[in-house]
Order: C-alpha cells, then structure tokens, then sequence
C-alpha cells in the first residue's frame, strides 16, 4: 500500500494536534452556553472532530469514531455501577411525591422552635434528609421552594434570608450520598462507590451543620430576619412528638437501612438502591400516598433523568476520547507539570479552576469533561484520590450556586415567580459560598473528614 505512509505521516500530525483539541474544546463551551443540550453536543463535538482525526482519504464512510460511539453507548449500558442511578432516581421521586417531606418540614420546625431561625433550621434539615433520600438537586430546591418559602414568608422571614436557605440547602443533595453525582464520578474515575459514599457522609453533614451555625446566629443577632413563632399557634408537645414519629423515623430509617448496607458491606450501591425503591413504594403506600398516577409520574421523571445520564456518558466519552486522541489532555497536563507545584499548590490550582468553571458551567460539564484532564496526575503529586473526589464535591456545590449559572437560584425563581428578584437571591446566596470554600480549606487541612469513614469500613486504599 503505496498510501500507508502518508496516511501514517498524517495521523501522527493530527495526534499532535494540540490547538484543534483546544478548538474543540472552547467551541463546546461557546455551544452550551449558547443554550444547545449539553448531551447531544458532546456527541456532536465528538462525532465531528473525531471524523477529522480518524479520516481516511480512501475510506471516507468507514470512519473510526462511528466505531467508538457505539462501542461507548453499548459502554454504558454495560456498567453495573450504573444500574443504581435509576433506582435511587426512583426512590426519591416516589418519596417526593408521597408527601413526606411535607410532614417532615413542618414537624422538625415544630421541634426547633425554641432556636433562632427554627423555620430556616427546619428547611436546611429537611433538605439534608432530603436528599439522602433523592439527591435530585432540582427535585429539593423546587420542592422547598413550593414548600418552605411561602410559609417562611408568612411567619415574616426576610424573603432573601429565606431564598438563600433553600438555594443553599437543596444542593446538598450533590454531596450528601446516596449522591448521583457521586455515582457518575465514580464511574468517570474508576473508584469503589461504595468508599466514595462513605468519604462524603462526614463533609455532607458537616456543611449542612456550618449552614445551621450561620442560620441561628443571624436569625440571634438580627431578630427581625426570621421572628420567633407565636407561642399560641404552636401545639401540644405530644402532637408534635407524635409528627416527628410519623413523619422523621420512617424516612430515617429507609435511609439508615440504604447507607447502613452499603457502608456495612451487606449489599452493592445498586442492591442498596433497590432496597430504597421498594422502601419509598412501601412509604408511599403507609402514607396512602400509592397510586396510579404517583407511580406513573415516578416512572417517566426516572426514565428521563437516566436517559439524560446515559446519553451524557455517551457524548463525554467520545468527546474525552478524541480530545486526548488529539492531544488536548497531555498539553494540559505537561503545562502544569512544567510549573514544577506542590501538592498542595497543585490542589488549588486546579479547585480554582474547578471553581471558575462553575460560573459558567453546570456540574456535569465540569465533572464529565474537565475533571478527567486532572485524574490521571493525581500519582504525581500524590494525591489520595478519594480525597481529591471530596475536594471536588465540595467544589461543585459552587456550580449550584455562583451567578450567572446558578441553576439553584433558577429552580427557585421558577417556582416562587415575582415574590423575589432574581438579584436579590443571587446576593443571598454569597455567605453560603464563603461557607462551602471554608469547609474545603477545614477538610484539606484535615483529611480524616473524608478519610476516616472509607479507612474505617473497608480499610485503607493502597
């Protein structure tokens, strides 16, 4: 074959092909905050520069990357660890729709009505709950937003004291397990979920407290924020132990026995899931909250959030592929290599960039297509990966929650329309970054946060 020279020479060029990887890589950030479907722009983006990168002259339809895209979608529907999100998916749309968070709110604002800002302390420990038990971000800012506003707004809460306690609350979900997002790293970064979930339960719940210290101490130096509820409006404590029975333990205990399973190693995060679907049925049915149209609104909103995942592994694989095909990531990684960082240096270099990114960008983009440039220089700086996935974590509660792509402050505006410019939640939800950067800086200098846990139940990762 007289071609096969010059087609080699060729491939080799387009392998070291730097600036058309940044190319494609600053076109698809042009295209999504354009507004086109992040999914089916990775593919395209994929499909297109992939064609440039694998073409043959002679063979102009028998292109590679045809070959690689279905390789990568039968990839997905191939990866057991994937089987849990439409399970926990499910979980917590049945949940959601059963009206338990409902009795949740108002029974646990109930019970800390002695405490400053009870109704802001309610609607953070609901949202945490929550989200164990659906860690659907759109799902719990919505949900609150319909649920814990107006009602806050009605006792006299400042509307954006109150706008930025739902918005910082509902993304808890992203951190706290059973975390999709947790599960979509895992898979991207090839570690146990299993120790992944477990790593995330002490940051979790430790920003969700540092998210009720500010609470109550506002709501006690400025009183007129949040006032206190009127004596006369409040029940018997018997009826209000009696909510907190019907309303916190059966929720607590589907999610003890969840996270219980999989942090004890009696069953896999899709076997646990599994075990929460049926428990959320089973919630709903206790709750006369089980019907024909319940189930029928669980099943389609499950299906559609795991068509969005599946396709979104999809477009991000092909994408990360030809974009390293093409040299994209050895660039990135030989330009920071070249700075000669401390681990610590390179730590924040790249949360920094994380970060930035998530002004524009939304958590699946930043997970999917810039943190795999990182991973593979972890050995290098010997950085402990689970560590690493906390730091991430905690970073993409940011994406949430920085303007002008703060989807949580969107969710919010969609549902509770005129009571509240946009501006004004946007401004309410700066103390929560502060206090999201601060846990980081905690957690770095202190590893066990995240550590401890997955060291503890499955002993320490060589």
């Amino acid at each position: 074959d007289l071609h096969y020279p010059l087609r080699r020479q060729r491939q080799m060029c387009i392998r070291d092909s730097p600036q058309v990887a940044m190319l494609m890589l600053s076109l698809f950030i042009f295209l999504v905050l354009l507004g086109f479907p992040i999914a089916f722009t990775l593919i395209a983006m994929g499909v297109g520069f992939g064609y440039y990168a694998y073409f043959q002259a002679d063979n102009l339809f028998n292109n590679q990357i045809f070959y690689l895209l279905n390789q990568n979608t039968y990839s997905v529907m191939e990866n057991d660890v994937l089987v849990a999100i439409p399970l926990f998916l499910f979980m917590g749309y049945v949940v959601e729709r059963a009206n338990i968070v409902n009795r949740l709110f108002f029974s646990l604002q109930l019970a800390t009505r002695h405490l400053p800002g009870s109704m802001a302390v309610a609607a953070l420990a609901t949202c945490a709950i929550f989200a164990t038990a659906s860690g659907i971000i759109g799902a719990v800012v919505t949900l609150m937003g319909l649920l814990a506003f107006p009602a806050m707004v009605k006792a006299g809460y400042h509307r954006g004291f109150a706008s930025g306690v739902i918005c910082a609350g509902g993304t808890l979900g992203i951190l706290i397990p059973p975390s999709i997002m947790l599960i979509v790293y895992a898979a991207i970064a090839e570690l146990s979920p299993l120790r992944l979930y477990a790593a995330a339960i002490f940051p979790g719940f430790l920003l969700a407290g540092f998210y009720m210290i500010y609470v109550v101490t506002r709501a006690f130096l400025n009183p007129s924020l949040a006032p206190k509820p009127i004596e006369e409006e409040v029940p018997p404590s018997r009826v209000i132990l009696l909510q907190l029975l019907t309303s916190f333990v059966p929720l607590a205990l589907l999610i003890l026995t969840v996270l219980g399973s999989i942090l004890l190693g009696l069953a896999t995060p899709a076997e646990a899931a599994a075990i929460g679907a049926f428990g959320g049925l089973f919630l709903a049915f206790c709750y006369r909250a089980l019907n024909w149209k319940t189930l029928k609104q669980s099943i389609f909103l499950t299906a559609k959030t795991t068509a969005m995942v599946c396709w979104l592994f999809v477009g991000s694989w092909t994408f990360a592929s030809v974009f390293s095909y093409l040299g994209g990531h050895a660039i990135i990684e030989h330009w920071i290599l070249a700075m000669n960082l401390e681990p610590w240096q390179f730590l924040v270099l790249v949360q920094l960039i994380i970060f930035l990114l998530g002004w524009p960008l939304e958590w699946t983009e930043i997970l999917i297509i810039f943190v795999p440039i990182f991973l593979p220089m972890l050995d290098t700086f010997g950085v402990n990966p689970y560590f690493f996935a906390m730091l991430v974590a905690l970073n993409l509660q940011t994406s949430f929650l920085t303007p002008p792509m703060a989807m949580a402050a969107y969710y919010l505006k969609g549902v509770v329309g005129d009571q509240i410019e946009l501006i004004e939640i946007f401004k309410s939800i700066m103390p929560y970054l502060a206090i999201v950067i601060f846990t980081m800086i905690l957690m770095y200098n202190f590893p066990q946060i995240a550590l401890y846990l997955p060291d503890y139940f499955f002993g320490v990762a060589k």
